[in-house]
């Protein structure tokens, strides 16, 4: 297993630097996407080492601010629809732009829009809600070609310690059970993972639950003392508190059942089903029918020319420039036909 710690840092990259990171973005996943394709570089994207590795390369210490979201904001502008790959989402406000941007470059790509929506909702859904690990989401990147592959990038903060968490997906067909996503991060004692198949009960009970009416759970929330677990310590407490869930918790718990949800996918997307009712949820499915949760965190998981922070050391600007001519030389002869001696210009650099 692999880890990664990613304490944040304060500080923003430079104009000068931004504008470098965007070229030599451009010349790296260029010279990917001409030899092996554009499925290839959303592979190695979802690659939390590749993605490390690349922002390394392009003027980032290990852990420096903005190793996620100024990466992923030099792909957008780097790599441009002409690649055959299309960008969407950010950080902060642009992440919520990500459904518009999906619906607008799908039709310029030619690619099927309904299930590249369904793919960001649901990635956004499981990391921020079915996997409760502390981590807040603040950036959600979604990557796709023309074919429909697609990857996501996406970053959350724990206001406890600052530390960030990365969570990488690429082509899931399955999205609440057991999802094949990567996650870099520092591992986290207490983490509710709802995903995981430990958890396949719960999520059944769970979604039973709110189909025969919300309103039979009510007398679960009086707040006695109940022991949940005789091996896992819950947060601070064992208690179902009343103030567990609010007036407008309950009023999202019968829409739920008016909708009556098919399966647990349906049910994590009903507007307002955040990590707090699902939780709930859980929780009482254990008490009442003895299911199982999983609270075992699943997180799973180079410098080229210096760091924006000046660790190890500063970026030397004409390292950088050279760095940039010579892919950009490499991408030429590529496409003048003079492949293998270009292949043989970067082998000799190995």
């Amino acid at each position: 297993m692999k880890t990664i710690d990613l304490p944040l840092h304060p500080g923003k990259c430079p104009v000068w630097l931004f504008t470098r990171m965007r070229k030599l973005s451009r010349e790296i996943t260029s010279i990917i996407i001409d030899n092996y394709g554009t499925k290839e570089l959303l592979v190695r994207l979802s690659d939390p080492m590749f993605f490390q590795a690349l922002s390394c390369t392009i003027g980032f210490d290990w852990h420096s601010s903005g190793t996620t979201t100024t990466t992923c904001g030099a792909l957008k502008e780097a790599i441009t629809m002409d690649l055959g790959i299309a960008v969407a989402g950010g950080k902060g406000r642009a992440s919520r732009n990500t459904l518009q941007e999906i619906q607008q470059k799908s039709d310029i790509l030619g690619t099927s829009e309904k299930k590249l929506r369904k793919a960001s909702i649901l990635t956004a859904k499981v990391d921020s809600s079915v996997i409760q690990d502390g981590y807040n989401l603040y950036h959600h990147s979604f990557l796709f070609d023309e074919k429909g592959n697609w990857c996501v990038i996406q970053q959350g903060m724990n206001p406890a310690n600052h530390y960030a968490r990365r969570y990488h997906w690429f082509n899931a067909d399955r999205f609440v059970a057991n999802p094949p996503n990567k996650i870099a991060g520092s591992k986290e004692k207490e983490t509710l993972n709802l995903s995981s198949n430990q958890s396949e009960n719960s999520r059944k009970v769970s979604l039973d639950l709110v189909n025969d009416n919300p309103n039979h759970l009510r007398k679960y929330f009086g707040g006695q003392t109940t022991l949940l677990d005789n091996h896992h310590t819950l947060p601070v407490r064992h208690e179902i508190f009343k103030s567990d869930l609010s007036k407008k918790d309950w009023e999202v718990l019968h829409n739920a059942y008016e909708l009556q949800p098919k399966n647990y996918e349906e049910l994590v997307c009903l507007q307002g089903m955040g990590k707090k009712k699902l939780r709930a949820l859980g929780l009482l499915a254990k008490l009442i029918h003895g299911t199982e949760l999983d609270w075992k965190d699943p997180v799973k998981y180079s410098f080229a020319h210096g760091g924006k922070d000046g660790i190890p050391y500063p970026v030397d600007r004409s390292t950088y420039q050279n760095s940039i001519s010579f892919l950009q030389d490499v991408l030429a002869e590529t496409k003048s036909g003079e492949k293998t001696k270009a292949l043989s210009r970067l082998a000799h650099l190995c």
